[in-house]
């Protein structure tokens, strides 16, 4: 691969977004929700990981005063374990430190161990549980905060 780069989402990325979304999750934001997210929403932020001209991971997060709430993030399968989350995820929280955010949270399924090791390596630990969060398959999710600054 030749250039990679974390950036922001546009309007344009939308299909790719949702095409990863679609690919990794059991219950995928809609196409529609993405957009408006991408596109009008305030609130949110959304980066693209892009490699040689293809998004091959995103990240979704939700400003709210000095902290960041991470909605959603995926890496393309054929890019898994290769390091991609981590560097979209240190890019992200890079672009946002300057912003005012001092501190980020998220909900990961209690059974998906390798995030929780990539979010514990990066200073997020386990504040609580939200017991049934998951509509699919009613599994709870892990509640994870780091400090940022």
């Amino acid at each position: 691969m030749s250039e990679v780069r974390v950036r922001p989402a546009e309007p344009r990325d939308v299909p790719a977004v949702a095409a990863l979304e679609t690919a990794n999750f059991s219950r995928p934001w809609s196409l529609e929700s993405l957009k408006a997210d991408i596109t009008k929403n305030k609130l949110a932020r959304y980066f693209c990981l892009e490699a040689d001209g293809q998004v091959r991971g995103y990240i979704g997060v939700w400003l709210i005063f000095d902290e960041a709430h991470i909605t959603n993030i995926a890496i393309r399968e054929d890019c898994r374990r290769q390091g991609w989350g981590e560097f979209l995820l240190r890019s992200v929280i890079a672009e946002l430190i300057p912003a005012g955010i001092s501190k980020m949270t998220l909900e990961v399924r209690r059974s998906n161990t390798a995030a929780q090791a990539l979010y514990q390596k990066l200073g997020f630990v386990a504040e609580g549980l939200r017991p049934r969060y998951y509509e699919d398959d009613r599994e709870d999710a892990v509640v994870m905060w780091a400090v940022l600054v």
